[in-house]
């Protein structure tokens, strides 16, 4: 017994339900709906920031800008990217000494999205100028309250509330407009290289034991060998010293034999 009472009480809900959900789709079938999109031009507005790069920590990036102050963006994702020279760079490439610009890019589009409402049928009840109760094609009465300075068309020919009666068969119809204002932004950021990065030089073999130099440039390593051979010493100064040493040889000689005559 029990159970047979719960199983009514279900149908009732679920038919109570069923009826509100057939009521609500026959009112909205009644009232027809239109939206369209206006769109108008656009503007951008660019703005355009510069500075040099001062430290990169982790993912923290210190920035010196052209107005002199330094600038802290913490927690630059790695998926961030900056075009150097034409190269992609991630937060971990950047050093300090880089120029960076950031360009930013706001376009604003004004909209006005447009909605007609358009309801037609026969007029069972009016209450002017607030209220207007009519009978829709499916034959079910529905009530409309009447918006401010609201036309309705009977018999191709436009009245307000005041004119009309019970049994004229009317087509209201009510336009709204809502302006909308839709931002887009877009930031790009691009750098190069410091233009007083130095130039380092050092010594080294060449080719065939010359000299050669190696200078690092933002590009790459250049080693450039001589041809030449390294200066040495003339040979003219070790011919005078052998001219030398003979010459004291044969002087050495001489007193040697003439000292050996006294005694004999």
């Amino acid at each position: 017994m029990k159970s047979h009472s719960i199983w009514i009480r279900t149908s009732l809900i679920l038919a109570f339900g069923a009826l509100c959900l057939a009521l609500a789709v026959s009112v909205s079938a009644q009232v027809q709906t239109q939206t369209t999109t206006t769109i108008g031009k656009a503007t951008k507005e660019v703005t355009i920031e510069g500075g040099e790069v001062v430290a990169v920590e982790g993912n923290d990036l210190f920035v010196k800008m052209s107005d002199g102050n330094l600038r802290h963006f913490p927690n630059v994702p790695d998926s961030a990217k900056v075009t150097v020279d034409g190269q992609p760079l991630g937060i971990h490439d950047l050093k300090p000494g880089m120029k960076l610009q950031r360009t930013t890019v706001i376009t604003t589009t004004p909209q006005v999205v447009t909605t007609i409402e358009t309801v037609t049928g026969k007029v069972w009840h009016i209450a002017p100028p607030n209220w207007v109760i009519l009978t829709m094609e499916n034959g079910e009465n529905q009530q409309f309250k009447i918006p401010e300075g609201q036309k309705f068309m009977v018999d191709g020919k436009e009245t307000d509330a005041w004119g009309l009666k019970k049994g004229m068969k009317v087509t209201a119809m009510r336009i709204t407009e809502t302006p909308l204002t839709v931002t887009t932004q877009h930031t790009q950021v691009t750098g190069t290289m410091s233009a007083d990065e130095p130039v380092l030089i050092a010594k080294g073999g060449g080719a065939k034991g010359g000299a050669g130099k190696t200078t690092t440039t933002a590009e790459g390593t250049t080693t450039t060998a001589s041809n030449e051979l390294p200066k040495t010493a003339s040979s003219w100064p070790l011919v005078g010293i052998l001219g030398l040493l003979l010459i004291s040889t044969s002087l050495g000689m001489s007193l040697l034999r003439r000292s050996l005559e006294l005694r004999g």
